[in-house]
């Protein structure tokens, strides 16, 4: 993978869950795949938490830079800044 990207890992990982799942690799195909899985959840998880900390920064209320809690289950616009 040249460049990679959000979306990619995510479909590379799932595809991982998906053989691991399925229970047909051996032992030590199983452990690579394992050690690739926990390697791009890293990553996955590191680009949501800046892609987090760069929408609390882009969040302005009253002139002042203020951190609105995001809550993902939530439906609608009810925690952005009028």
């Amino acid at each position: 993978m040249a460049k990679k990207t959000f979306e990619a890992a995510l479909t590379k990982l799932e595809k991982i869950t998906d053989e691991l799942e399925a229970g047909e690799l051996s032992l030590e195909n199983s452990l690579k795949k394992f050690d690739e899985g926990i390697q791009l959840a890293t990553y996955c998880t590191e680009q949501l938490t800046e892609a987090k900390a760069k929408v609390e920064m882009l969040l302005e209320k009253d002139g002042k830079l203020e951190p609105v809690p995001f809550d993902g289950q939530e439906s609608g616009h009810q925690n952005l800044p009028e």
